[in-house]
């Protein structure tokens, strides 16, 4: 169902919601400890067995009960207690109001107290002296934590660290000789593949559920900066923060997020890899904090008519929209209008691939960028800087729909620059066409058309004329810049 509202449409096209589960996202890192794979001896965790329905020919299903068995006593059930908002001694004026001193001493009945907030989630046991991997949002704001064994065992948890960001964290009870998973290598993964969650769905402790790889590398709102394994293994509140396991018996990653329309498992859920899950857990236990690299950038996705417009030969890289003011992309001298083909000599593919090996990158590195600039390729490097809890780079993906431009603009004045915060520039008073079927609105500001900055209606007619059919233009509305493709008719 699509509502619509008189309200201007963003720039940015809606992405697919997201649910979290229950339980905070947790990540450690195991000290000493690497990717294993199973021997040529050793008889793999999860079998594969035969079944021969009636009168049909045999399917080949896979058998967990092994990897259950073996691994099933390392995951283990958390439960957090948040604090209730505090509620004051029942004054209508908080101490410090300017009425509170004409109130003092007068009764008061105070408000009902709220109860503690309660929740739980899943974790799994990294190394036999208590360290425990789980996502942060499962212990965000807990005033109390505590881990239960499957041998019902019960131990209050200190938070070791936890990185919103990624959605993982690092607990740790008193206890020693634990079982432990074996972490794999989550680079290995294959989509088909089989995998299977242990967790605490719904409070249902050490649940298996079982389904396979359904895609690799999907970038969620607001978690920019992780390369999820896609899976349709059933998930839901309460699983959040338990291990997901591949057919060896080894751990590839963290179940975090489902995509739902009714808060319940619906056939997509979401797992944090291993591998960035460890990169995570190690800056937490040595340093107490994660650091990323930061380019400075505004991106979006290359599709074919941004490509028809800078004469790419293909709709692929990361095309700049925005550059950050004194930041790292600007020092290097990175333009909007440029187009991200490979970082360090690798392909970028999608502009979502870039933010996610930035952010891998420490600050302070020297990186080697390929940009595509006037229909050719050019070399910049690049120092990164330091993100922080600041914004590195986001996917921003334009309404892209499909002679005449079909724009009234006139030139913006002094005042109408200055609130933009901008130089030259042509405000958008009627659209029509193609720049209406691509998005544009009335009150949109025209910045550049092809990589060349516009301030009169003849600059943009004449980057039309030299289009060849395709035309991209830079945009700002209200503080957001995008580049949105225009057909020329």
């Amino acid at each position: 169902m699509t509502v619509r509202t008189a309200v201007r449409k963003p720039l940015v096209a809606a992405m697919l919601g997201v649910v979290l589960g229950a339980a905070p996202l947790v990540a450690l890192y195991s000290v000493g400890a690497a990717p294993t794979t199973a021997r040529a001896d050793e008889a793999p965790p999860a079998a594969v067995t035969s079944a021969q329905p009636q009168g049909g020919a045999s399917v080949m299903l896979p058998d967990f009960t092994t990897l259950v068995k073996k691994y099933g006593p390392s995951v283990v059930n958390i439960r957090v207690i948040e604090k209730a908002p505090s509620q004051g001694n029942g004054s209508p004026f908080g101490p410090n109001s300017p009425f509170a001193p004409f109130f003092r001493g007068l009764p008061f009945q105070a408000p009902p107290q709220q109860e503690p907030i309660r929740g739980e989630g899943s974790g799994f046991i990294i190394r036999p002296d208590g360290i425990i991997l789980t996502n942060a949002h499962v212990v965000a704001g807990a005033s109390h934590v505590t881990v239960q064994l499957t041998d019902r065992r019960q131990y209050t948890a200190k938070v070791i660290g936890e990185d919103k960001i990624a959605d993982v964290a690092v607990i740790k009870i008193p206890a020693n000789n634990l079982p432990t998973v074996k972490l794999g290598d989550s680079t290995t993964l294959q989509v088909g593949q089989w995998v299977l969650a242990i967790g605490a769905p719904f409070g249902f402790e050490n649940s298996a559920t079982a389904g396979i790889v359904s895609a690799k590398g999907r970038t969620l709102p607001d978690s920019g900066y992780v390369p999820f394994i896609q899976t349709d293994v059933p998930i839901n509140p309460g699983n959040s923060g338990g291990p997901l396991f591949n057919m060896q018996g080894q751990v590839i990653g963290i179940n975090s997020q489902i995509y739902s329309r009714t808060g319940g498992y619906m056939g997509v859920s979401f797992s944090i890899p291993i591998n960035v899950a460890m990169q995570v857990a190690h800056q937490l236990m040595t340093t107490g904090h994660v650091q990323r690299g930061k380019l400075g950038v505004i991106i979006q996705n290359v599709d074919q008519g941004l490509a028809d417009s800078f004469g790419l030969p293909e709709p692929e890289g990361a095309l700049v929209s925005s550059v950050e003011s004194r930041g790292p992309a600007a020092k290097a001298g990175i333009e909007p209008g440029d187009v991200i083909l490979a970082l360090n000599g690798e392909a970028v593919k999608t502009s979502s691939q870039l933010p996610v090996r930035i952010a891998s990158l420490m600050p302070g590195t020297v990186v080697h960028l390929t940009i595509w600039r006037g229909h050719a390729k050019r070399e910049i490097t690049v120092k990164l800087g330091s993100m922080g809890n600041e914004t590195l780079a986001s996917a921003r993906h334009p309404q892209q729909q499909g002679g005449s431009l079909g724009l009234a603009v006139r030139p913006l004045t002094g005042d109408e620059q200055q609130q933009a915060h901008t130089h030259g520039g042509l405000l958008v008073e009627g659209v029509s066409g193609p720049s209406e079927d691509a998005g544009i609105e009335p009150g949109d500001v025209v910045l550049a058309a092809n990589g060349q900055r516009v301030s009169s209606a003849g600059q943009l007619r004449s980057a039309v004329e030299k289009s060849h059919g395709h035309v991209a233009l830079l945009i700002q509305r209200g503080s957001t810049r995008i580049f949105v493709p225009v057909q020329v008719r």
